[in-house]
């Protein structure tokens, strides 16, 4: 579907930390990343895997990250019990909710999914469904 998602980020080293703790109960790990000669970066994978990637980085542009209106990253989870960990995360790490972890039935009767908003203000889900297959490997 996709080889990576990259946000902007305003505070790279506070974001990285940020999602280093979020992105942990997904089973995805951060990188070494090799700087292509663009603005530093931060990026996470499944381990084993090179694709895809989420990436966080100061935009290339040189102008302030900003979230997008209408944008949202959604991550699949591995299990309800990581849905409501990675939300806990996010809001103790002084994200925001914005639809606390539950069944979500208009999407199918298996879809569980929280939403929030990380640090710099932009729109995360989280979602388990057992018809969206393994997320790792």
């Amino acid at each position: 579907m996709f080889t990576h998602i990259q946000l902007g980020a305003r505070d790279l080293p506070r974001l990285a930390a940020f999602y280093d703790h979020v992105l942990a109960p997904l089973g995805l790990n951060r990188l070494d990343s090799d700087h292509d000669g663009g603005p530093p970066d931060a990026i996470w994978h499944y381990p084993g895997q090179h694709w895809p990637l989420f990436v966080i980085q100061y935009p290339f542009n040189g102008l302030p990250a900003t979230w997008g209106n209408g944008t949202q990253i959604s991550f699949m989870a591995p299990s309800r019990d990581s849905v409501d960990d990675a939300f806990r995360r996010v809001v103790a790490g002084g994200g925001v909710s914005e639809g606390p972890p539950g069944v979500r039935d208009c999407y199918g009767p298996d879809f569980y999914a929280a939403y929030c908003r990380d640090i710099e203000g932009n729109k995360l889900c989280f979602v388990h469904d057992s018809t969206m297959g393994p997320t790792a490997t």
